[in-house]
């Protein structure tokens, strides 16, 4: 029999409750790791928080100043006493705060009531008998402008300079519904009731880009611009509330790679699935990426600034403030400020307008809208440039001061809490976990589940099921014995579930004068051996 070495320390992969303290546990690092792998620390590597002397001089090593303890607050010693998932629930519950607000503030108070005012009308010619009782019936609501070229007149309305445009000499009204609908069919309805009030005959309104028939009111360009713009932010998302600490190049990498398939799904299911854009779809691929790799820039750009609530920020310039000043739903026009300015810089105005030319061939051409996403790119690259600086700093500041804040100690406790839901749940199933992460047996005593009361709804004392697990007994077989273990009828094996004893140190004996030692044990009176039946102790265990 071979006799331990008691100069190697050795672990005990048991915890504390079974197999006690570790006899001789690892000695502590004094140096700094290699940086090149392995685990051997560098020849002469000081140890963290000292400096090394100057060369030549007898001044010894000086350790960093302790920082001054964090100053916790009452309510959030308070908080900390919370149940841990309470806590992390209770610190995410800005986000419905912050949607119910954003969308009272821009959905609600945007489209609650919109009203023209400065809609902009070509009139060829001169008429002053109809722009004077224009300005009487509805004053500040309408401004005319001069054209003395009606082809002039009818390409600013297709360019969307022009609300409409009105010829007297004709009496004909002209429009472009594909540009915008709701001015299409308010307008003109509108400056027919003022002709007619005055005498004239109701105009002749004659349709310069019609909407086809599978997007009836032109809502299209703007669901889709809103999917791009979703998609754009939430990717940049999630990198910068899970990828601090990744690479420019890493980040950058992801989020083309990202908008280029969100670009694939979304102008594949608007158009061939769904069926609401025929034809342009690679020009409309090659658009919403490029979109979608600006807001994704400026997102992450962001992201280093505030953190885990980049949500916040994002979709107040994507979403909030985007949406009602595109120009999608209804035009600037009949938008209250500040969404009538902010049309001239959203996102939003710029895909939509890029979508409508590249679809119907109205709106502006595709300069202002390259223009703002090189914009948007830039700001982003400039962000992230200063950003990651900012980042790194406020991290190390953070690690060598020993501060955190309450998100980061809610998570610490969920984390504990789990842990020890985990090792309750083995033990209900008769196991333990032990440091190296394997399971062992906990008890002798016969399993059974120990959680009782508490019905189907509510579900036990401790907030689990109260049914029969389907595990039942779970059958242990120890290794060390000699020879097969008999088997039960029903059971994988017959060995008693005692809980493993830690070994010690203690070198055993060469040899033994009892007869249990020499395996020469006598008889029981039945003909078994006592190691056969497991009454005396037998293999790794005969010396415990």
């Amino acid at each position: 029999m071979s006799t331990p070495r008691n100069d190697v320390p050795r672990n005990n992969d048991l915890p504390d409750r079974d197999g006690g303290p570790r006899q001789n546990p690892a000695p502590k690092r004094t140096t700094r790791p290699s940086t090149r792998g392995g685990s051997k620390p560098r020849r002469g590597a000081p140890v963290a928080g000292t400096r090394p002397a100057r060369s030549g001089s007898g001044s010894r090593t000086r350790q960093a100043p302790a920082p001054a303890p964090q100053r916790i607050s009452r309510y959030r010693s308070w908080y900390g006493t919370l149940h841990p998932s309470l806590q992390l629930i209770g610190l995410q519950l800005w986000m419905p705060l912050f949607f119910i607000v954003g969308f009272c503030l821009c959905y609600v108070f945007a489209f609650h009531s919109p009203h023209p005012h400065d809609v902009p009308i070509a009139l060829v010619g001169s008429d002053p008998t109809f722009v004077t009782a224009v300005q009487k019936a509805l004053p500040g609501e309408y401004v005319f402008h001069l054209y003395d070229s009606l082809a002039t007149a009818k390409h600013d309305v297709l360019t969307g300079t022009m609300a409409v445009a009105y010829d007297p000499s004709t009496n004909e009204l002209f429009k472009a519904s594909a540009h915008q609908f709701q001015v299409a069919s308010l307008v003109p309805a509108t400056l027919s009731t003022v002709l007619t009030g005055i005498g004239v005959a109701a105009p002749t309104v004659t349709e310069l880009a019609p909407l086809p028939a599978w997007d009836e009111y032109g809502t299209v360009a703007m669901y889709v611009m809103l999917a791009w713009c979703i998609g754009g932010y939430m990717v940049a998302m999630f990198i910068g509330i899970m990828g601090g600490p990744l690479r420019h190049r890493t980040r950058m990498a992801v989020i083309v790679v990202g908008g280029l398939v969100i670009s694939l799904i979304t102008n594949t299911l608007a158009g061939p699935v769904l069926g609401a854009i025929h034809g342009h779809w690679i020009q409309l691929v090659l658009i919403a990426w490029g979109w979608i790799v600006a807001i994704g820039l400026a997102v992450n750009g962001l992201s280093y600034f505030v953190g885990r609530f980049i949500a916040a920020p994002a979709m107040i310039c994507f979403v909030f403030l985007s949406m009602p000043s595109s120009g999608g739903a209804y035009p600037k026009w009949f938008m209250p400020e500040p969404f009538a300015w902010l049309n001239h810089v959203v996102v939003g105005s710029s895909m939509v307008d890029m979508i409508k030319h590249q679809v119907y061939g109205v709106g502006p051409g595709p300069a202002r809208g390259l223009i703002t996403m090189a914009c948007y790119a830039a700001a982003g690259l400039v962000l992230m440039y200063f950003g990651k600086m900012w980042w790194e700093h406020r991290r190390i500041r953070a690690i060598v001061t020993g501060r955190t804040t309450m998100f980061q100690d809610a998570q610490t406790a969920n984390r504990e809490f789990l842990g020890e839901q985990r090792d309750a749940e083995l033990e209900r199933h008769g196991l333990i976990s032990t440091e190296t992460g394997t399971l062992t047996v906990l008890r002798d005593g016969d399993w059974e589940d120990e959680r009782v009361g508490g019905d189907v709804f509510m579900g036990g004392r401790d907030g689990l099921e109260t049914a029969t697990t389907t595990t039942g007994r779970i059958p242990v077989v120890r290794s060390g014995d000699r020879g097969t273990p008999t088997r039960q009828p029903g059971g994988a094996g017959t060995g008693p579930r005692t809980r493993p004893v830690p070994r010690t140190e203690t070198p055993r004996a060469p040899g033994r004068s009892d007869p249990s030692a020499r395996g020469d044990a006598p008889a029981r009176s039945d003909g078994a051996r006592p190691e056969a039946s497991g009454d005396a102790p037998h293999g790794r265990h005969a010396d415990r």
